[in-house]
């Protein structure tokens, strides 16, 4: 089995490494950091284990890479597409360059690598995709507005990418993975403080790949994370962008 995972240098990209590992899979390890991605090989390669770790320092936010990524490693068997940031800010005040480069990274490349991933997958009748996107994807975000969208953009695909795959009875099977906020670096790169407690990126982690391997879709760590969603469907959405919008504010 082998499996590509973006992002995965630290967070949860770095524990779903560790998960496929322990369990014999071939890994290809894709991040922009090539010392953490370095030090991550080490670090798994101290375990006896047969299986290959391949590193690729890449940067997804150009489009070309991705493409290239797909080229170069097109038998994937299980796809993690987990590389992604945010920014928190008023919108007007937070800067063009990093929005558009969160564009790029969280919307663009899961978008290509989901569809041409998924290309391979039907042609060989068999994959499974886990997209990475977040509570985030279900609610309005006044103050990470980007962030908010981009997530949401991951959601509504994936969404209608399992209707298709459905309908067609199709061998191939996609998933998103929708947390809280976790322990990673993604609080330093968005300059927010969390006051929700953060969970763990291990135990998310090891949840995550149980409810996948079952063939899941949608999932959902943590209780509360579960409630914020259920509430989010009944109560209108101008209330709860008023909700974040007071959650957010606190970050600043």
């Amino acid at each position: 089995m082998k499996v590509l995972i973006t992002g995965a240098s630290s967070g949860l990209g770095k524990q779903f490494a560790k998960i496929y590992y322990s369990k014999g899979c071939d890994l290809i390890l894709v991040a922009r950091n090539i010392d953490k991605l370095n030090k991550l090989k080490r670090e798994l390669e101290l375990e006896k284990s047969n299986s290959k770790i391949e590193i690729v320092s890449l940067d997804l936010s150009k489009e070309e890479n991705c493409e290239n990524l797909v080229n170069r490693y097109r038998d994937v068997d299980i796809l993690i597409n987990n590389a992604g940031f945010g920014d928190c800010g008023y919108f007007d005040s937070t800067s063009l360059d990093k929005e558009l480069s969160m564009i790029d990274t969280n919307i663009i490349a899961y978008h290509i690598l989901t569809k041409l991933y998924l290309i391979q997958m039907e042609k060989r009748k068999f994959g499974k995709i886990l997209n990475v996107a977040s509570i985030a994807g279900f609610l309005p975000g006044p103050l990470m507005a980007t962030y908010y969208a981009s997530k949401s953009y991951v959601v509504r695909l994936s969404e209608g990418v399992n209707q298709e795959l459905k309908k067609k009875k199709s061998s191939v099977k996609i998933s998103i993975l929708c947390p809280g906020p976790v322990k990673t670096n993604f609080s330093s790169v968005a300059n927010v403080k969390f006051k929700l407690k953060e969970a763990d990126s291990s135990k998310i982690a090891k949840y995550t790949i149980k409810k996948f391997e079952k063939g899941k879709f949608y999932i959902v760590p943590k209780f509360e994370i579960k409630l914020v969603r259920f509430l989010a469907k009944l109560v209108p959405t101008s209330l709860v962008s008023q909700v974040v919008y007071k959650v957010q504010r606190k970050k600043l």
